[in-house]
């Protein structure tokens, strides 16, 4: 099952009980001025459950594990992130569709420690990163492979126009270096290469595809995909915080573009 949409759906009604209008702002226009694009605020990990048993034939999992941990972080100041932290104890919600569900409490809330950021940093995705494109003939989204045209120009553009869209400074594309791993050396040290149309990273096996099923069950419903490897990231030091708290994808408060630090 896809959870993901169901976890991003229940984060805004915690804000929305608490305080309609900041919901409202988080929903409608993320972080930002554009009345197209909308920068989420927030972005979260996938539920750590352990090894569940799968039913393949149903699309379901079953989780034995009675405690769950899950990662939620926001782009906001220390005020705002007291405030919401507390907006999330003692919650109790059901994750599922109506067919098939589990019901949760939160125990317990606490704070991560914020790495150490530098201006070169390597990551590891846990979950896609979501890189897309839409021609004027194209009916859907084109959900691009590290491989292909554009993939890296449009990776370094999202980053840069989330930046400036929540922290309103202008970040020219030249500003960053984005490479993606490759393998190691004979000493063990990763090796990273700037992403590019090659057969050499089409037949790599540093990077694969995963997506989420969204709206799931409506007329909406629709598969969003990316691509999951480890890549290094040369950027200034607010650009790395931004991205640790708010995911590095399009669609980050769906569940897209988590990272840890490597």
């Amino acid at each position: 099952m896809d959870y993901q949409y169901y976890i991003s759906a229940w984060v805004y009604k915690v804000l929305k009980q608490a305080d309609r209008d900041f919901a409202g702002f988080l929903h409608e226009k993320g972080y930002g001025q554009s009345e197209t694009k909308l920068y989420k605020l927030f972005c979260f990990s996938r539920l750590n459950f352990g090894k569940p048993r799968l039913w393949k034939e149903k699309k379901l999992f079953e989780i034995s594990e009675h405690q769950i941990s899950l990662q939620v972080s926001f782009d906001v100041n220390e005020a705002a992130s007291n405030f919401i932290k507390g907006l999330f104890l003692s919650q109790e919600f059901y994750l599922g569709d109506k067919f098939n569900g589990i019901d949760f409490k939160v125990t317990g809330v606490e704070a991560l420690p914020e790495p150490i950021f530098a201006e070169t940093m390597q990551y590891r995705l846990q979950t896609p990163w979501v890189v897309s494109l839409k021609t004027e003939n194209d009916k859907h989204p084109q959900y691009l492979k590290p491989f292909e045209k554009d993939f890296y120009e449009l990776s370094v553009k999202h980053i840069a126009e989330k930046y400036q869209n929540t922290k309103g400074k202008v970040l020219d594309g030249s500003t960053f270096g984005f490479k993606l791993k490759t393998g190691v050396n004979e000493h063990g040290i990763p090796l990273y290469r700037k992403p590019e149309p090659a057969k050499w990273l089409e037949e790599s096996r540093g990077w694969k595809r995963a997506g989420f099923l969204m709206k799931p069950g409506t007329p909406e419903e629709s598969r969003i995909v990316g691509n999951l490897f480890d890549f290094e990231l040369s950027a200034p030091v607010e650009v790395h915080r931004m991205i640790w708290n708010a995911g590095t994808s399009e669609k980050s408060s769906s569940g897209f573009g988590w990272v840890e630090v490597l």
